[in-house]
């Protein structure tokens, strides 16, 4: 069932029930807007801040391993 249906279920429900007031329709869009959001983050695997800067100085210093490593070579071919 589409979360739209649900959703529209849920509105029904709470108008039959007599329940409904506006305060009760904003809440119910609230959790179905939020749901929506934490399944698309969820989808799209994102990574914390604080997990990127971590990684990125990995790769800033296997980068400049690489270079030094890189320059010594060349130097070392030119002696030969």
């Amino acid at each position: 069932m589409s979360k739209s249906k649900i959703l529209i279920d849920r509105l029904t429900k709470l108008i039959e029930e007599g329940l409904f007031t506006s305060k009760d329709i904003g809440n119910e869009i609230k959790n179905s807007l939020n749901y929506k959001k934490e399944s698309i983050i969820n989808k799209l695997n994102l990574v914390t801040r604080d997990e990127f800067e971590i990684q990125k100085a990995r790769l800033d210093k296997i980068q400049e391993e690489l270079y030094k490593l890189k320059k010594k070579k060349t130097k070392k071919a030119k002696k030969s």
